[in-house]
């Protein structure tokens, strides 16, 4: 049979043979190219998949695998806010300062390790008078939701889910919070101190801080506008009332009435570390847009405050935002997410999950 067929082939003409090795030529060159081509793109489609970002914040994130998460951390706000008021500016406060320093991670929540050489940032001097109210909510809304939904929600997005839920139990809006933060891994205090405003910032060094977040003139003052409600302790503003930048004499841009009451509690030396006084004076445990009006009236608590209706730069929005309540909660909501998405963390590089928001995993 071979001889048979041979001898055919053989006797087709040149051209025929010809193009049957043409044919056959082209069809591995084909095939060569066919798998060269698929195994290319299997490279590139696992190249992708592992370097393919982590899903984005969303609202949502959690509706599968935790749907009943809002309800949950709402339970214990709440409770808390019924039980202990002062939670709500506690926590709210505890938000600010976790999202300034290494982004929003829930970094402010873990413990300083026994024998460590570097303490964590919770543990830093500008962190020291964060209320112990704060650090409870997150940590009775994490044991809940671990019963739950264990190993899936982190305590970077209970943190913010429960700093909107404040925000609006004291009268103020409600927003929805776009979730998918990881917990970070790093909690060092020594990146504390040129992270966060302090209370005689300049309007110059205010902006130029925020600006290093990504966020505007207009976020500084809008965000401000959070000490709607909270309390300061004396050293944040007692310089004001005795020796205000070093004149020996009070602040003048006090009213005289704030600054007599204020010195009647808070004495220019000793005595006072345990005394707080509201930020707002006019209604001090409400989220409302009084703040923006008493710094028209001079009774802005922290030098940094009033600094907000001195400067030129500054003092229009604050005269808008005092008139109108409603713009100020649109802009707050608007701004609390935009500072809620600085530094997040994504993916396990560099995040984590962890069961116990003081602990690493």
């Amino acid at each position: 049979m071979h001889t048979t067929i041979m001898p055919a082939l053989s006797s087709s003409s040149s051209s025929s043979s010809s193009s049957s090795s043409s044919s056959s030529s082209s069809i591995c060159i084909f095939l060569l190219v066919f798998l060269l081509v698929v195994r290319a793109s299997h490279c590139a489609a696992k190249a992708t998949s592992s370097t393919r970002p982590p899903r984005q914040l969303s609202v949502d994130y959690y509706a599968r695998k935790c749907p009943q998460l809002e309800q949950l951390v709402g339970s214990v706000t709440s409770q808390q806010f019924r039980e202990a008021p002062v939670s709500g500016p506690a926590t709210i406060r505890l938000f600010f300062h976790d999202c300034f320093v290494e982004g929003c991670d829930a970094s402010i929540l873990i413990s300083t390790n026994p024998g460590s050489k570097e303490l964590a940032e919770k543990d830093a001097e500008d962190n020291k008078d964060l209320r112990v109210e704060g650090f409870q909510t997150i940590s009775k809304a994490k044991d809940l939701v671990e019963r739950k939904c264990p190993g899936i929600v982190s305590c970077a997005d209970i943190l913010a889910i429960a700093a909107r839920d404040y925000v609006h139990l004291a009268g103020g809006p409600y927003y929805q919070v776009k979730k998918g933060r990881w917990d970070g891994k790093i909690s060092m205090a020594s990146r504390v101190p040129y992270n966060i405003p302090r209370a005689n910032f300049t309007i110059d060094q205010l902006l130029k801080l925020f600006n290093s977040k990504g966020l505007t003139l207009e976020d500084l003052v809008v965000l401000s506008g959070a000490h709607t409600f909270g309390f300061a302790h004396c050293k944040q503003f007692v310089s004001r009332l005795y020796n205000y930048r070093g004149t020996k004499q009070p602040d003048p841009g006090m009213d005289p009435r704030l600054q007599k009451a204020l010195t009647m509690s808070c004495p220019q030396f000793g005595g006072n570390s345990d005394i707080i006084a509201p930020f707002d004076v006019t209604t001090p445990f409400l989220f409302d847009h009084a703040y923006y009006g008493n710094l028209e009236a001079k009774l802005g608590l922290l030098a940094s405050d009033q600094a907000l209706f001195s400067d030129p730069r500054t003092k229009p929005l604050v005269l808008q935002l005092g008139q109108d309540k409603k713009r100020f909660f649109q802009a707050f909501s608007i701004a609390m997410e935009k500072m809620g998405s600085i530094g997040v963390k994504r993916g396990r590089r560099h995040g984590e999950t962890r069961r116990v928001c003081s602990m690493h995993t």
